[in-house]
């Protein structure tokens, strides 16, 4: 059975239709209203594994940051919806993964329990029309919503771009290893018998 989740999510500042399938091909169709981040997305499902969709508006004549924090609410609860119970998933996953000058870290427990670290060493604000702000953003809206544990850590870098790409690559890889199924015990990988 494919594990999927679909979040439709409508306020006052944005709409949003997202969906997921965690069993996918790495497959994306994405139009966010948000270029660079459906540029990160796609990263995301690629390395990921996952198959996602994406169509999004909101009040970007303001600025991108209702936006792209509720696509993180709405991918959190998508994926919540698609592991539901946890049941044979591995739990835990990291990667360190290079891009160029950049080198970043990322470690995730899909734990129940919300909480992010986030180290980066982004120099600029900007990346092209992007704030680079928001990605830390993002992810702290997708942890409170998906109920998992992630630390992002930037060892170093330089180019703003290659600092973001290699986060959600890293991300990507990490999250691909924790909802892979086939761990070696029966049930969740939880000596409480559940994670919620």
């Amino acid at each position: 059975m494919k594990r999927k989740g679909e979040i439709y999510r409508k306020t006052a500042e944005t709409e949003i239709n997202l969906s997921v399938n965690l069993d996918g091909k790495g497959e994306a169709d994405l139009i966010s209203s948000v270029p660079f981040l459906d540029h990160m997305l796609n990263l995301l499902a690629h390395h990921g594994g996952l198959d996602m969709f994406v169509r999004s508006q909101g009040d970007t004549q303001i600025d991108d940051h209702h936006l792209v924090e509720d696509l993180g609410i709405c991918l959190g609860e998508a994926v919540k919806q698609a592991l539901r119970d946890k049941s044979d998933i591995k739990r835990y996953g990291s990667a360190l993964i290079p891009m160029d000058e950049t080198l970043c870290n990322a470690a995730i427990d899909i734990s129940g329990r919300p909480y992010l670290v986030y180290h980066s060493a982004l120099k600029d604000r900007k990346i092209g029309g992007f704030d680079s702000s928001l990605l830390r953003e993002f992810f702290k809206a997708f942890t409170d919503h998906a109920g998992v544990t992630l630390h992002i850590n930037v060892l170093y870098g330089r180019n703003t771009h290659h600092i973001a790409e290699a986060i959600f690559k890293a991300f990507a890889h990490a999250f691909k290893e924790a909802v892979a199924r086939g761990h070696s015990q029966k049930g969740v990988l939880s000596t409480k018998g559940r994670l919620d």
